[in-house]
């Protein structure tokens, strides 16, 4: 259970410096797809760089997020089959992991950064009007449709695919 806190952290933590690298460094606009409709429609690419090589440090910081997601995957899954998890031991972790992420992502990148820090504001001010006097972010229903519906049935399959292999 520790080491499932503990991948759920590594977890957030590599999400939000893939965050960090694309609003921050890279600013590439195909980046932000999530984004609310309203804000993809006013963003202006940019084409300088923020300042010199801040390109090159985002593309490095989000190939070393990347990597750290698939080591909480591969430690989470190689964990369980050295433990001799069970179908719901798997699920448990996988669901966790999920729940865990997207309460920070709700609270810590929806509600504070977008709109109590202005964080992505910051770096595209053109989107200001966009997200001005919003007390939460756009997206309240597919947040609450990927934490109570879309991770527990991912988990589940992620876990039944390991229970085959065991």
């Amino acid at each position: 259970m520790l080491l499932t806190i503990f991948l759920a952290i590594v977890f957030c933590g590599a999400i939000t410096l893939l965050l960090l690298s694309a609003v921050a460094f890279i600013q590439d606009t195909k980046f932000f797809s999530s984004a609310p409709k309203e804000a993809q429609e006013v963003l202006i690419p940019r084409d300088k760089e923020l300042f010199y090589g801040a390109r090159t440090i985002g593309w490095a910081l989000m190939v070393f997020s990347i990597l750290m997601i698939l080591g909480v995957g591969i430690i989470s899954i190689w964990d369980g089959f050295r433990s001799g998890f069970t179908f719901w031991q798997f699920f448990l972790r996988f669901v966790l992991i999920f729940t865990i992420y997207k309460l920070y992502d709700m609270i810590c990148f929806d509600y504070f950064l977008l709109c109590k820090f202005h964080f992505f504001q910051y770096y595209f001010p053109e989107v200001e009007e966009v997200y001005k006097n919003r007390k939460y972010g756009f997206n309240i229903r597919s947040q609450l449709l990927k934490l109570l519906v879309i991770f527990p049935a991912a988990s589940a399959l992620a876990a039944w695919v390991c229970t085959l292999f065991m």
